[in-house]
């Protein structure tokens, strides 16, 4: 995680963090939610901030009343935050930088980027609007409603669809709205929201704008994105057919991609491939699912799965691994390093044997290909492949794998030579234990 720095802001400490080195800077100004510290700990946030950093050095930072910043009395100003902003960029040396704009962000970036153009490169605004109350309905019931499901994760789940259906993930978006604001401080934010307007402000934008929204973004309409390409002189537009409201969720690599076109003049080849590492893949099931479903019952049978899946997170996690899906009755999952792999497996086979779930699980190492919250790849077919001629409660290895964890203290059983389905030539698989 990047360091957490602090600039002056008068009287008030705003944090901030820095990632990457240049060439030139980014500024992210974030929405009514923030924590720069614990965004990290959201899927997908870091990788996105990384992707962003190989063109430029990205900074990000908590406006005054959220997160690690100074909280204060009463909603802030514009002004004040706009002074929030020139002090960032003082602390770090930031004389013109590009700004990137989400959600509530986008009115302030507007009328910094108008009042100081000589500080303001390029403007990019991402889910944004020009008027908060002309976009919701009912703003005082609105306000109400969110409050009172505040630190609920019920707003950000609303924001990032996409994550909401993993119960730790709607734990964790649960946490950020607590550790942003309290309720109270946050509704006094809003209220000032409802009452700023920069329609009127967005013709006196002179700096090259960029306005990226998605058709299926569910707290600002993407109505009110293609409004602000209209109203601000010679912007560009781009428009996603699909998506979460939150930026740093979906196909991330075409959004990095129109960014990084946008500021620099150029598009990153590596920024509109797919990335490619080298991975440990992990694919389990559940031996007999179906069966025992229906010998089970539906209640009983989800209970089990439950519990399957929670220890599946947890076992993943303290080896170090990514759980990429669930496929149901089984999960794929990607590790850095072999030898924890074939632990994890192992020690998720066991645990799944305690609850009545005889596992098979089988393992390859070789590059994948990183597609937004999946992967791909050569080395995901052959891990699926070994997993299919897997015995029950056995953890079954490529010879790959067995090559690369000589000396990690694991033993490898002979299973002979196999021809797997869609694979070339013939693959010598291994039984792992401890």
């Amino acid at each position: 995680m990047p360091e957490t720095r602090y600039a002056t802001s008068g009287e008030i400490s705003i944090a901030y963090q820095v990632v990457g080195s240049g060439p030139l800077d980014l500024i992210m100004i974030g929405g009514s939610v923030s924590h720069v510290e614990f965004l990290h700990e959201i899927k997908g946030y870091t990788d996105f901030l990384r992707k962003l950093s190989t063109f430029s050095r990205v900074i990000t930072f908590d406006k005054r009343g959220q997160g690690l910043s100074d909280r204060v009395h009463g909603a802030p100003s514009l002004e004040d935050r706009m002074d929030d902003i020139r002090a960032v960029m003082d602390a770090v040396g930031s004389k013109r930088a590009a700004l990137m704009s989400f959600s509530e962000g986008g009115a302030l970036s507007v009328i910094f980027a108008a009042s100081y153009p000589e500080r303001v490169s390029h403007l990019i605004m991402f889910g944004c609007c020009a008027s908060f109350a002309e976009v919701f309905p009912n703003p005082e019931e609105r306000i109400d409603q969110r409050i009172k499901h505040w630190g609920t994760g019920a707003l950000l789940s609303r924001a990032f669809p996409s994550l909401a259906g993993d119960p730790e993930m709607l734990e964790r978006l649960a946490k950020l709205e607590r550790l942003s604001a309290t309720p109270s401080a946050h509704k006094t934010m809003m209220s000032l929201n409802l009452a700023i307007d920069v329609k009127a402000i967005l013709p006196s934008v002179r700096v090259p704008t960029l306005v990226l929204h998605r058709r299926t973004d569910l707290l600002v309409p993407v109505d009110a994105g293609r409004e602000l390409a209209d109203l601000i002189p010679n912007s560009k537009y781009i428009e996603y057919p699909d998506g979460d409201h939150g930026f740093f969720t979906g196909n991330v690599t075409r959004t990095v991609g129109d960014i990084a076109e946008f500021v620099t003049g150029h598009r990153e080849e590596a920024l509109d491939e797919s990335d490619r590492v080298l991975a440990t893949v992990l694919f389990t099931d559940i031996v007999g699912s179906t069966e025992s479903a229906a010998e089970l019952g539906d209640k009983t049978w989800k209970g089990l799965l439950d519990s399957h899946d929670h220890i599946a997170r947890q076992t993943i996690e303290s080896h170090r691994g990514k759980l990429v899906k669930s496929t149901g009755d089984g999960i794929l999952a990607t590790f850095d390093g072999p030898g924890r792999a074939v632990r994890c497996a192992l020690a998720f086979e066991a645990a799944a044997n305690k609850l009545g779930l005889p596992l098979r699980a089988g393992l390859h190492t070789g590059e994948i290909e990183l597609r937004d919250r999946d992967i791909g790849g050569i080395a995901v077919h052959a891990a699926a492949r070994v997993m299919s001629v897997c015995q029950p409660n056995e953890v079954l290895v490529s010879r790959v794998v067995t090559d690369l964890v000589a000396g990690a203290g694991l033993k490898f059983s002979d299973r002979g030579s196999h021809v797997l389905k869609g694979l070339p030539g013939r693959w010598d698989l291994f039984a792992a234990s401890v």
